[in-house]
């Protein structure tokens, strides 16, 4: 035996052992990938909040990194040191931004370590409050009567709200497609559609449905398949299959992330805090009243494997979607 090569691998054990069991040796940081005050902004703080604890209470901070529909913050993950000490957190645009980009700076599927899905939210479609409209029937009708005259905001190419945007239009086959106005994060968006300075947006609920409740914007249906009979708000709007969009369902999830090559030890001790956060009921609660569903314990999709498989399965489904409407970036 080369006691050389020998010696050297056992250095490099003791190395990655070390690592993990001082992990973590300094404050963690979550990269948002869109501006704070948004949707996944709100999702990182409150899971750095309870991720921290079963992290010897190391501070997590948030950094948003936004612009180019998350990809920024994306691939500042992708390039940053791999000692789990930066982590992504994103939804469903690690799955539709393959098929959206084509001069994308990183690969989804092989720069990332995968670390387990955070939540599912659903969307809600909803416009500014002085649309005539009040409800989802009366508000399609005001669409097709005014098209070429209205636009729709949105997170920036490849965030949710462009996702459900354009799979909404495609599945009511409007005669011209709705201007779309991109925004650095569905936070600048929400402001503007407060405002009146446009329409039309579909957003996540951790985004919304505060903004509902308050009487600042309206409502006009959810995107799941089935009605949120256990949301106190969104429980009396209707879903869009129910009025007639065949097969509409969309929730996007939520994600972690860790850069290529992390040590699998601590990949191990991060998984497991997600996973205990998952288990947090404080968590849990403050999900449930943005309207966020936190996975069970036995979803396959908060281990790394299953989370890896679930988006490797996502990126072919929404390629179809982007592809129909025909909409890129450079």
């Amino acid at each position: 035996m080369n006691i050389r090569w020998f010696g050297t691998l056992a250095l490099s054990i003791v190395t990655v052992s070390a690592l993990a069991q001082d992990f973590p040796s300094k404050p963690i940081t979550f990269v948002v990938p869109f501006a704070a005050g948004g949707p996944t902004d709100t999702v990182a703080r409150q899971l750095a909040e309870s991720m921290r604890k079963h992290l010897n209470n190391v501070a997590i901070v948030v950094d948003n990194a936004s612009g180019a529909g998350g990809t920024i913050g994306a691939n500042k993950v992708a390039r940053a040191t791999p000692d789990g000490h930066t982590l992504l957190v994103w939804h469903i645009g690690m799955a539709s931004t393959p098929a959206l980009y084509r001069k994308l700076p990183f690969k989804p599927l092989d720069d990332f370590e995968y670390l387990g899905i955070i939540n599912d939210v659903p969307m809600t479609l909803v416009g500014k409050p002085q649309l005539p409209a009040n409800t989802y029937r009366d508000f399609e009708n005001y669409i097709r009567a005014n098209q070429g005259k209205l636009n729709l905001g949105h997170a920036g190419l490849g965030s949710a709200s462009h996702i459900c945007g354009l799979m909404w239009q495609y599945a009511v086959k409007l005669d011209k497609s709705m201007a779309t106005v991109a925004y650095r994060g569905t936070a600048p968006a929400m402001n503007d559609l407060i405002a009146g300075t446009i329409d039309v947006m579909c957003d996540q609920t951790t985004n919304t449905t505060q903004q509902i409740e308050a009487g600042r914007i309206k409502a006009f249906a959810v995107t799941t398949a089935k009605p949120l009979a256990d949301h106190p708000l969104l429980k009396h709007y209707p879903t869009l299959q129910e009025m007639g969009l065949r097969d509409f369902n969309l929730t996007i999830w939520h994600g972690l992330y860790a850069p290529k090559g992390t040590p699998a030890p601590v990949l191990q001790k991060l998984n497991e805090a997600l996973r205990a956060a998952l288990r947090d009921p404080e968590f849990v609660q403050k999900q449930k009243a943005l309207g966020a569903i936190v996975p069970a314990a036995n979803d396959r999709r908060v281990t790394p494997e299953g989370h890896k498989a679930f988006v490797a399965n996502e990126i072919n489904k929404l390629k179809a979607v982007i592809d129909a409407a025909g909409q890129y970036a450079d």
